[in-house]
């Protein structure tokens, strides 16, 4: 009989590295778009930067929630940063692509506290050193919780009576 190779996937560090260079390409998609677009009004309100900050948030919490870890909204983070930084400073002509006005001020520190709080509601990775957000202890070990006692009984006196209860001395059986 033949015997078949089994079929390897990619290794979970590959796709953990691939994953997260596509999330660095969307924030600096993002942050492109978002640069140029930010500044749509419906009468004095600036929709497109709530819309922007809406959707950074989005992503960031949803690439979290999605990896179980917070390397992924980081990464997206980095690659809206690195975009807008640059977005932001001014070159010799005096020109800038976000601009000093409610539209610009909403999308440049509305997208920064929309990334903040997507990274922070984003669940910690559930490998050893992960303390931040986990219920038990700073240790790396798990801890039983304690085993319940059974209450002592009122009718047997205080010295007869030991850690798991009443004590009853050995002898001869009562009639």
């Amino acid at each position: 009989m033949e015997q078949v190779p089994a079929v390897r996937g990619p290794s979970e560090t590959v796709v953990t590295v691939a994953a997260n260079a596509v999330l660095v390409m969307l924030g600096l998609l993002v942050g492109v778009l978002g640069g140029f677009q930010h500044s749509w009004y419906v009468r004095p309100v600036p929709v497109s930067a709530i819309g922007c900050v809406a959707l950074l948030f989005a992503v960031t919490y949803g690439a979290g929630r999605a990896t179980r870890g917070k390397a992924a909204p980081l990464a997206f983070a980095a690659g809206w940063a690195l975009v807008t930084v640059i977005w932001t400073s001014g070159r010799p002509e005096g020109d800038l692509v976000i601009a000093n006005d409610l539209s610009g001020y909403l999308y440049l520190y509305g997208g920064l506290v929309a990334i903040v709080m997507g990274v922070m509601l984003s669940p910690s990775a559930t490998v050893a050193g992960a303390w931040l957000l986990t219920p038990h202890g700073y240790g790396s070990e798990q801890q039983s919780p304690p085993v319940p006692q059974a209450p002592p009984d009122p009718r047997t006196p205080p010295a007869q009576q030991g850690p798991s209860g009443p004590q009853v001395p050995p002898g001869p059986a009562a009639p």
